[in-house]
């Protein structure tokens, strides 16, 4: 399976590997050796947590490593009224003409919750490129759906 990711968000996931390896390393290597220093490990909780934060810490780094290795880059290049990564979308769900707006985004910065979804989710990758008032059909594990887009908008924070 391929992260779909902007360049952008690789080198998000590079400073947060860079950050791992130096500062929070650094952190968890000096509270072993303190833990260490308090004598008797197998009754030591400060040690077993410190090794336990170390094991977190160093499963993360090969996580977002592995995210990067087999990322693959796409470039928005939809037009202003297509669904696109980093754009606003109100959907309206047909069966019951309810209307909700979704952030169009990455992999690593799916939040569904927040509606923030990424372009691999089934709503996402049903409406992506797709053009206002028109009209599709969503696959999701829970069955099949029509949506129409009402508006697509570039988030706040974007350039034009």
């Amino acid at each position: 399976m391929h992260n779909y990711l902007t360049l952008e968000a690789i080198n998000k996931l590079k400073e947060e590997i860079e950050y791992r390896k130096v500062v929070v390393r650094k952190q968890i290597n000096e509270d072993l050796k303190e833990a260490r220093a308090q004598g008797d490990l197998s009754e030591n909780f400060e040690y077993k947590a410190a090794k336990r934060d170390r094991a977190r810490n160093e499963g993360r780094i090969r996580h977002l490593e592995r995210m990067i290795r087999t990322a693959k880059i796409i470039q928005d290049d939809t037009a202003e009224d297509e669904v696109g990564i980093g754009k606003i979308v109100s959907i309206r769900f047909l069966s019951d003409d309810d209307v909700e707006d979704f952030h169009i985004v990455t992999t690593i910065e799916a939040d569904p919750i927040n509606n923030k979804i990424s372009i691999e989710s089934p709503l996402g990758r049903a409406i992506y490129k797709h053009k206002v008032n028109e009209e599709v059909t969503v696959v999701s594990p829970e069955g099949k759906y029509s949506v129409k887009i009402e508006k697509v908008a570039y988030d706040k924070g974007h350039d034009e």
